[in-house]
């Protein structure tokens, strides 16, 4: 289609799988024609349009104008086997959106079977309930003909109560043999049966039957016109049909992975009356086929409204004056930070958020009592006369979008609404709140998101064993591994007030970089940290230098030489986030005993690694050799690159094991690395191995002293 439209040249068509060539599924990045939304498996193709409904909706309510119109997918059956999907369709936020389409490709085929019994009815319910409005192309006009004759209305019924199986294995047979197979099931109503089809020759009988909705265009065009009168809601049409349609595989339970002969694709191409010496001919320009296809593009290629001016990345400061506690979480930075940008509208206008019923735990309360919530019709206060700490009140300016417990939805709302621009002209600055073990949750609509280029910020808090009451299904331990290795995905683990401000506003600045395409992980703590634990370090590098490095990935936090030790035991201690305050204290004890500590703050381990990957992969490249290491040279000093590393991390120990790779250094790795329970912090952090005498029994090990 996209070739016939002149949206791709003709030289891609024979490169479908090849590098550089077309993708097997379609790609928003990595395909050379346009593409909307990526897909692939999983249902996550069907979902992204209703989330860019969605967005389309926000934006021309916040904005006026926006150059998008209808979100239409075409799904197939078994993706509706997929549990995204349903906690899409049964959102409440997602209701009422009448410009979404999905159009159910029923052909009752998966990977591996025929999808066994009868399962249409229930889907068409299920969607019903949802508030869709549901119709359907079933039959084709040769069987609805066939229905109006004397015993159609038995072969109707013996059509609708066969299983799936039954009929595809129908499909495949000689026509005496279907004649009979029908006559045999109708449960004492053969006769109605057989005269209903009597004038069908054997011959055609297999194709009658298979005469669905989903292959006839007349049926077709009712079902979607009927869908698109129904704007009030959204509309999804289940289309019949029969994979491998018009092919000699039609209706092959194994049919998903056959491939055509040579014999059978050249008599496709007769078929289809496509040129021996042209196979890949577009139709001639003066043909009605030609026409229809011109006259499509032109459609397509009417001029969009002009995108409003945004703000751009230097427009947002490097900070903003936001007053924090001498003693405060990273969590509760984050909440303050918000809460001074939603006083600021010349920078809050285009940010909205999104949580999946977990905001106020999530400090998005000032926020939220600043900007509002945001429905698309007023909703009456009834707590209007009472004091309450949030004030919830949903309305179209509201700028907090508030989802029911799904982290599926979460991610793939926050996907569109960071391709804002790209899907209907309005830029949007996307931020994401969410428990963070709960980003394992969502993590393939999170890894969707980043794959289609879109741009936000998500904040996972609280997070780590740190988060001590609640116990170990809410203390999350990998996601800082995730952090590290997904592309496109820039993850930072502050522990001070001030790295979560510079971090922050570096994320929303890069926001409005259109031709960076990265998006932002922050991953907090309720834990509180004395803020003065920053003063040396601050005092040391200055504000200006101290924010670089904290962007940039890290910084000594403790310098050895400041105490004058012996610096034959040194050791470093690399730590992030809520561990800190233990780094510090374990090097403070070493240092009474005479062994000099540096503690390395590492503010982003997944930069950190990926600078170093990208050193070493530019010496293997060029085959040359080299040590660089990219901003860990900074950390660690050439001349002390022989000392150990002890790293404690409130997370699996491996996620901060490479800094060991980058200059041969031995490394003692402490972190959660087992399931965590309930109990006081210093409890868990004792279990876990984290606590500050943990630290120093390792930097005994790891300097070859004695433990005791």
């Amino acid at each position: 289609a996209q070739y016939l439209l002149g949206n791709l040249p003709r030289s891609y068509l024979t490169t479908l799988r090849a590098f550089h060539g077309l993708q097997a599924y379609p790609s928003r990045t990595k395909d050379p024609d346009p593409v909307d939304f990526s897909t692939g498996s999983v249902g996550l193709g069907a979902v992204a349009p209703v989330c860019a409904a969605l967005v389309h909706q926000y934006a021309r309510q916040h904005f006026g104008t926006v150059t998008s119109d209808r979100f239409i997918a075409v799904v197939g059956d078994a993706e509706l086997d997929e549990g995204n999907v349903w906690e899409a369709v049964t959102e409440d936020a997602f209701r009422g959106l009448g410009n979404v389409l999905w159009i159910v490709d029923l052909n009752r085929q998966s990977l591996d079977r025929i999808v066994p019994g009868i399962r249409a009815a229930q889907l068409k319910r299920l969607f019903r309930d949802s508030q869709w409005h549901v119709t359907e192309a079933k039959y084709g006009r040769r069987l609805q003909a066939l229905f109006n004759r004397p015993g159609g209305e038995t072969l109707r019924k013996r059509i609708d109560d066969m299983s799936n199986e039954e009929y595809q294995s129908l499909l495949r047979q000689r026509g005496e043999v279907v004649r009979e197979r029908l006559v045999a099931g109708a449960n004492g109503y053969g006769r109605d049966l057989r005269d209903a089809i009597a004038d069908v020759a054997d011959d055609d009988l297999p194709g009658v039957l298979g005469d669905l909705g989903g292959h006839d265009l007349v049926e077709l065009l009712r079902a979607l016109n009927e869908a698109d009168a129904a704007r009030g809601q959204p509309s999804i049409v289940f289309a019949y049909t029969i994979k491998g349609w018009g092919l000699p595989i039609a209706g092959d339970p194994l049919n998903h992975s056959a491939l055509l002969t040579e014999t059978q694709m050249r008599a496709l191409r007769v078929a289809l009356g496509a040129p021996e010496d042209d196979e890949w001919a577009a139709f001639p320009p003066d043909s009605p086929e030609g026409r229809l296809c011109q006259a499509a593009a032109e459609r397509r290629r009417r001029p969009a409204p002009p995108a409003p001016q945004s703000a751009t990345p230097a427009d947002w400061p490097a900070q903003i004056e936001t007053r924090h506690l001498p003693v405060t979480s990273s969590q509760d930075a984050f909440g303050r930070l918000l809460g001074t940008l939603a006083r600021r509208p010349e920078l809050r206008e285009r940010v909205v958020t999104v949580s999946p019923d977990v905001s106020i735990s999530t400090s998005l309360g000032a926020w939220i009592n600043r900007v509002g919530v945001y429905a698309p019709e007023p909703q009456p206060d009834y707590w209007a006369d009472l004091q309450r700490l949030v004030r919830w009140k949903p309305g179209p300016e509201g700028q907090h979008i508030e989802l029911g417990i799904s982290e599926m939805n979460l991610f793939m709302l926050l996907s569109q609404l960071g391709l804002a621009y790209e899907q209907c002209g309005q830029h949007l600055v996307p931020i994401g709140t969410v428990y963070d073990p709960f980003i394992c949750r969502g993590l393939d609509a999170l890894i969707y998101g980043l794959y289609s280029g879109a741009q936000f910020i998500v904040v996972g808090t609280p997070s780590g064993v740190s988060l001590s009451p609640e116990g170990g299904a809410h203390q999350s331990s990998v996601t800082p591994s995730l952090g590290i290795e997904l592309p496109n995905l820039d993850s930072y683990e502050p522990c001070f007030a001030r790295e979560v401000e510079w971090i922050l506003m570096a994320a929303l600045r890069r926001s409005f970089d259109r031709d960076d395409r990265r998006s932002t992980y922050l991953r907090l703590t309720t834990k509180p940290v004395d803020q003065r634990l920053l003063d040396d370090a601050l005092a040391r590098y200055g504000e200006e230098e101290l924010r670089r490095r904290v962007l940039g990935g890290g910084y000594r936090l403790l310098d050895w030489r400041e105490r004058g030790l012996d610096a034959d035991t040194l050791v470093h201690i690399a730590t992030t986030g809520a561990m800190v305050p233990e780094a510090v204290a374990a090097a403070e004890a070493l240092q009474a005993e005479g062994i000099a500590a540096n503690v390395i703050n590492i503010t982003s381990p997944g930069l950190l690694y990926r600078e170093l990957q990208a050193a070493r992969r530019a010496h293997v490249r060029a085959e040359t050799g080299g040590r660089d290491a990219g901003h860990l040279d900074e950390l660690i000093r050439p001349a002390k690159r022989r000392a150990p590393i002890v790293t404690v991390h409130d997370a699996a120990s491996h996620a901060l094991a490479f800094l060991g790779a980058a200059f041969g250094q031995p490394v003692v790795g402490l972190g959660v690395d087992e399931f965590g329970q309930s109990g006081t912090r210093g409890d868990l952090y004792r279990a876990t191995g984290i606590d500050v005498e943990s630290v120093v029994r390792a930097v005994r090990m790891a300097l070859d002293l004695p433990l005791g």
